[in-house]
């Protein structure tokens, strides 16, 4: 099987989500559009953070995105479209490290 680094640029991207359907709603989208090769939703996120200079408290969902750097714009654009948050996070890192076939598969979805 192997592992290698890649020969694109993949990235791990992470959002959070109000609730289930609009979890569901960004990560369909983004997979239609190719802008994903995958996205997990995970429940039962509790969030802490600091909103118009008052502390303040939310139960979310994680989205993990995978997708790859020349997509990265794009995939912001997109949530900020769907997402109900003024302000929803999109933040990444490039993945440098991981299984050949699994960095194949993720070009081509999202070619």
């Amino acid at each position: 099987m192997g592992s290698s680094k890649p020969k694109k640029t993949p990235y791990l991207l992470f959002s959070t989500a109000s609730n289930l359907k609009e979890a569901k709603k960004i990560a369909k989208r983004l997979i239609e559009r190719k802008l994903a090769a995958c996205v997990n939703i995970i429940p039962n996120l509790k969030s802490y953070f600091r909103w118009q200079g008052k502390f303040d408290q939310a139960n979310e969902l994680l989205l993990v995105i995978k997708t790859d750097k020349r997509l990265l714009k794009k995939v912001e654009t997109a949530i900020c479209e769907l997402h109900s948050y003024t302000i929803p996070e999109v933040i990444g890192w490039q993945i440098n490290w991981g299984s050949k076939p699994y960095f194949d598969w993720l070009t081509k979805s999202t070619s």
